[in-house]
């Protein structure tokens, strides 16, 4: 793969990157001053309790993780499908893998408020928890990211790219996989218990992590002021239109099922009528933003950078709304302890549980996301993963 293409490292001059630096140690900063103040006070101080566990921390943390394996995609195109028009970009593609993903491993650790007891799971692991098997699948896939990366760049080692790369592919259906099962299988929240959840995942993986790829390849190419080839454009908006139409359809026949299955109608009452400030985030959020501007934005016969990037940043501001409906309005839906009857308590029993973000769960999140950024602009500087020129035959310029 290397062979065919020569790479070089991120240009520009010195003050403009040290400046980018800069402009990402502010959140990076805010994001640290927050771990500490919540780790000082406890989690009182933020919008959790015992009633909702995972906070705006956890959204911000699932959509890195869940982006971070779709971000592999378009480097597995070129390895593991045979897309050659995608094998210029496809180191880029997985320094935004890794990246992304030890942002949102980052946001999980700080988000326990007593990180310094990480180290009793990783010496207890609990093979019946599949909380604690994601650790083996979380460092696996990082470790077969890792090496596929340098079977890329080290030209000795390209002719064993493929398996590696299917290795790669394997273990990433396997931990986004993982990764939606784990609501899925919990069976106690109602909105949750459902395997669907496992290929709704894989799809909004997909196009989460694909949208997050593009946005850094034009961003890239907008700092060196260099262009980018009309059929690589035409391939990567297309990639993510199927990718986003896959996710509108998995989380219509998610709610369809739940609105429609007897034992859980009121769920979906809940999450598609009745849920406040969670049915608005899910119809304006994750369906209208996030789904039908993108596609229609996307599926036009001739669209520009501008276009593109504004059709990614919507699908990244549709997954951030899902994720605040999957993880958040989930706990906020009662559990039902005693299905067919009423309940009432003073622990809220069969209340939909309120829920508001305090500013450390912000700025804790958005630490997090300047994380992996931050090791993506260090890397494309220290390392040569960038092409001379991006795929200049394959068609007209954009």
């Amino acid at each position: 793969m290397a062979q065919s293409c020569v790479y070089r490292e991120l240009g520009g001059t010195s003050p403009r990157y040290w400046g980018l630096l800069a402009l990402l140690a502010v959140p990076l900063a805010l994001g640290a001053a927050a771990y500490f103040y919540i780790e000082h006070f406890g989690h009182i101080v933020t919008g959790m309790d015992n009633q909702i566990v995972w906070g705006m921390p956890h959204v911000f943390a699932v959509f890195l993780i869940v982006a971070a394996t779709g971000a592999l995609n378009v480097a597995l195109a070129a390895s593991v499908f045979g897309k050659t028009a995608y094998q210029p970009v496809a180191p880029l593609s997985a320094l935004v893998s890794v990246a992304l993903l030890v942002g949102g491993l980052a946001l999980l650790m700080l988000d326990l408020a007593r990180s310094d007891r990480m180290i009793v799971a990783m010496t207890h692991l609990n093979t019946k928890s599949l909380f604690a098997l994601r650790v083996v699948l979380y460092n696996g896939f990082l470790a077969t990211v890792a090496v596929y990366f340098w079977f890329m760049l080290e030209r000795r080692m390209n002719r064993y790219i493929k398996p590696v790369a299917i290795l790669a592919f394997l273990w990433q259906l396997v931990l986004v996989t993982g990764t939606g099962l784990m609501f899925g299988f919990m069976v106690a929240r109602a909105v949750y218990d459902s395997v669907l959840y496992a290929p709704m995942f894989i799809a909004f993986s997909s196009a989460y992590g694909t949208a997050v790829f593009i946005l850094i390849l034009l961003a890239v190419c907008n700092w060196e002021e260099r262009p980018i080839a009309g059929e690589l454009l035409r391939r990567l908006k297309n990639l993510l239109a199927i990718f986003a139409g896959a996710s509108l359809y998995f989380a219509a026949l998610f709610h369809f099922s739940k609105y429609y299955l007897a034992r859980s109608h009121e769920v979906g009452q809940f999450l598609l009528f009745d849920g406040g400030v969670y049915t608005a985030l899910f119809w304006l959020g994750q369906v209208a933003i996030g789904g039908i501007v993108p596609l229609a934005l996307l599926l036009r016969s001739r669209v520009s950078r501008r276009t593109v990037a504004a059709a990614c940043a919507l699908v990244v501001l549709g997954g951030v709304a899902q994720m605040y409906v999957t993880i958040i309005g989930g706990q906020a839906y009662p559990q039902i302890l005693f299905p067919g009857m009423a309940e009432s308590s003073s622990f809220f029993d069969g209340e939909i549980h309120p829920y508001t973000p305090s500013v450390p769960e912000v700025l804790l999140g958005l630490g997090g996301a300047a994380l992996a950024a931050a090791i993506i602009a260090v890397a494309l500087r220290a390392l040569a993963l960038l092409p001379e020129r991006l795929d200049p035959t394959a068609g007209p310029q954009a």
